[in-house]
C-alpha cells in the first residue's frame, strides 16, 4: 500500500514562510528604490526648471539695464547739448547787448568829438580822449598856457559839458621848441532839445 503525503511538514511550512516574507521584502524595497529614483529625478527637473527662469530673468534684467544705460547716456548728451546753448544764449545776448549799447554811444561819440574839435583853437592839438561813466578826459599839446585856457572857456560855454576841470600842464622840450603838455576832464551832459521842439512843445500845452 503505497502512502501519499499530500501536506507539508512543519520545517516546509516554515522555510515556504520565509522564502514569501523575503520576496515581499525584496518587493517592498524595489518600490521604495523606484520612489526615491522618480523623486531625484523629480528634483533635478525642478531645479533645472528653476534654474531657466532665473536665466531668463536674469537675461531679461540684464537687457532692462543696458536700455536704462543707453537712456541715461542720451539724456547726458542731451543736458551736455542744453547748457552748450545756454552757454551759446548767454554770449549772444551779452554781444547784442553790447551792440545796443555801442548803438546808443554812437550818437555820443560822434557830438563829444564834434564839440571838442569845433571848440579847439589853434595850435592846440589833442593826443588822446577816453569818455567813459560820462566823462571825457582829455590829453593834448599846446604852445602856451593862454591857449589852454582858452580852450576851456570854449568848453565851459559848450551845451555838451560842465565841470571843466585842468588836470596838468606841464612845459616840455623839443630841441628849440618848447610847448605844453596838458590833461584836463570834463563831464558830459545830454544836449538840450532843439530851439524848434521847444517852441511845439510850449504851443501843444497851450
Amino acid at each position: 500500500m503505497i502512502r501519499i503525503n499530500l501536506l507539508k511538514s512543519d520545517k516546509e511550512v516554515k522555510e515556504s514562510s520565509i522564502v514569501s516574507k523575503k520576496e515581499k521584502k525584496g518587493k517592498v524595497k524595489k518600490k521604495f528604490t523606484f520612489n526615491y529614483n522618480l523623486l531625484f529625478l523629480l528634483v533635478i527637473v525642478i531645479i533645472g526648471a528653476l534654474f531657466i527662469n532665473l536665466k531668463s530673468q536674469l537675461k531679461n534684467e540684464t537687457a532692462l539695464l543696458e536700455s536704462a544705460q543707453q537712456e541715461k547716456a542720451k539724456m547726458k548728451d542731451v543736458a551736455t547739448t542744453l547748457s552748450q546753448l545756454e552757454e551759446q544764449k548767454t554770449l549772444y545776448e551779452r554781444k547784442i547787448n553790447l551792440i545796443k549799447q555801442l548803438k546808443l554811444n554812437q550818437g555820443t561819440a560822434v557830438n563829444i568829438l564834434d564839440e571838442l574839435s569845433k571848440n579847439l583853437p589853434e595850435w592846440v592839438w589833442l593826443t588822446e580822449t577816453i569818455y567813459k561813466n560820462r566823462v571825457v578826459s582829455l590829453k593834448g599839446k599846446s604852445i602856451n598856457n593862454n591857449l589852454i585856457a582858452d580852450y576851456i572857456l570854449n568848453l565851459e560855454n559848450s551845451p555838451y559839458f560842465n565841470g571843466v576841470n585842468l588836470v596838468s600842464s606841464t612845459q616840455r622840450m623839443s630841441g628849440n621848441n618848447r610847448f605844453f603838455e596838458f590833461s584836463l576832464n570834463a563831464r558830459y551832459v545830454n544836449p538840450p532839445p532843439p530851439l524848434a521842439s521847444q517852441e511845439n512843445k510850449e504851443e501843444e500845452q497851450k
